[in-house]
């Protein structure tokens, strides 16, 4: 396969967080991954599989714990439907997701279906399969000069926005952006990305739950939070990326944020709120991240349903949104803090 030309250069510096920060004692680190993969090829079903891990550091030498794990394994339509899943909790009603497309019906089906999960990682990555699905087929323009051709012939369609046309979806597709053509649809031309490297800590062989080595077109998203008490305070650190392989045995992302914020512990509600945009396709991206301030005073237990609608369209990214949704289990977790 040909490699995709290089990706125009916007000015505004896009550089990764790089790998995570070292544990804190006294700390919570929540890691998710969803992994992308086309084994019969681009717009074929493809397969998704989830894996996270709760991981408490005690203060003093006790040894760090896991608390929870969660995985899933998901086959998806070219139009982004659930084929098959498979789960590491056998929760009753998980078959009742196969038939369901990705996206709100997804995240509605989740709730309504395996609402009981709420707080486990198991959940965090099932409501993560609707953005993770929406980027997964990126990665092909890594790897083919013509991957948007070969996916229309073989019956794919894209499911974001509305009909295709991404006119005022977001921060970054937002009228009169870069990043729309004339008749609405995404100018996949003009997207720029970065180099990354490994998201684990070189010093630190627990910093992230085992993820396996990609290569090929496999795409993977990503996700950490750290919380720790101080000061009457929850402190966060989180971080977020979709990247994926690419020819040259590295990774390439298309999205990345980190985020601080501060939940005071006694009323759960979000006292401070600093996100940085570190990699996005277009110049207009960054522009979402000083509109989340909004949801200062809110409850952060209630963020998964609040967000879309505090943040929905030019107001929001849907990216960013799924950073800040998934802080609604940031006082669960807290609970678990020594």
């Amino acid at each position: 396969m040909a490699q995709a030309h290089p990706p125009q250069q916007f000015p505004f510096a896009r550089h990764s967080a790089g790998h995570a920060p070292l544990r804190r004692p006294g700390s919570i680190r929540r890691t998710t991954s969803i992994d992308s993969d086309w084994p019969d090829g681009l717009g074929q079903p493809w397969e998704m599989i989830g894996r996270a891990r709760d991981l408490l550091t005690p203060f003093g030498a006790e040894e760090a714990r896991v608390l929870a794990t969660g995985q899933f394994r998901i086959m998806a339509s070219p139009i982004r439907e659930i084929l098959s899943i498979a789960a590491s909790t056998d929760h009753p009603r998980l078959q009742e997701m196969v038939g369901v497309r990705a996206g709100g019906a997804s995240r509605a089906a989740l709730a309504e279906k395996l609402g009981d999960l709420k707080g486990t990682p198991l959940y965090q990555l099932l409501d993560d399969y609707a953005g993770a699905s929406l980027v997964a087929g990126w990665i092909w323009s890594r790897w083919s000069d013509d991957w948007m051709i070969r996916a229309q012939r073989s019956g794919t369609r894209s499911t974001a926005g509305k009909g295709g046309v991404m006119t005022d979806v977001c921060t970054g597709f937002a009228a009169g952006a870069s990043s729309l053509h004339d008749d609405g649809t995404g100018n996949t031309v003009d997207q720029s990305y970065a180099e990354v490297g490994p998201l684990e800590h070189p010093d630190d062989a627990l910093s992230w739950h085992p993820m396996p080595f990609q290569q090929g077109p496999q795409k993977r998203r990503s996700r950490r939070i750290d919380l720790w008490r101080e000061d009457g305070l929850i402190k966060v650190d989180a971080g977020f990326q979709d990247s994926g392989s690419n020819p040259g045995g590295g990774r390439t992302a298309i999205h990345e944020y980190r985020l601080f914020a501060e939940v005071d512990e006694a009323t759960g509600t979000l006292a401070a709120l600093q996100v940085l945009p570190l990699i996005l396709p277009f110049r207009e991206c960054p522009g979402a991240s000083v509109k989340a301030s909004r949801l200062v005073g809110e409850k952060v237990q209630d963020f998964r349903d609040i967000v879309l609608g505090r943040l929905a369209g030019t107001m929001g990214c849907t990216h960013l949104n799924d950073v800040l949704r998934a802080l609604a289990d940031v006082p669960a977790l807290a609970r678990m803090l020594p």
